[in-house]
């Protein structure tokens, strides 16, 4: 499986409808994406999810539910380096 750092950077004025919907609905992942951890920013601004995948384009089916509030930039992670 892959991981990817999801970031989102919520639309101005778009916080509380996030939070809203979140409570309605739920993530709205696709089959085969998972959540594993999430990050809130001090001040709330922007939000950091670890995901996990083998198909990196259900990143993308499932930021369609959420980019109406929330602007996503998706970075693919490594494996951590040796000690």
């Amino acid at each position: 499986m892959t991981r990817f750092m999801v970031i989102e950077t919520f639309r101005e004025g778009c916080l509380e409808k996030v939070y809203e919907r979140f409570r309605k609905q739920g993530r709205m992942l696709p089959a085969g994406l998972t959540y594993i951890d999430s990050w809130l920013e001090k001040g709330g601004a922007r939000c950091f999810q670890l995901m996990e995948t083998d198909a990196p384009g259900l990143l993308h089916q499932w930021t369609r539910n959420w980019e109406d509030l929330t602007a996503f930039e998706i970075i693919e992670i490594g494996p951590k380096p040796a000690a």
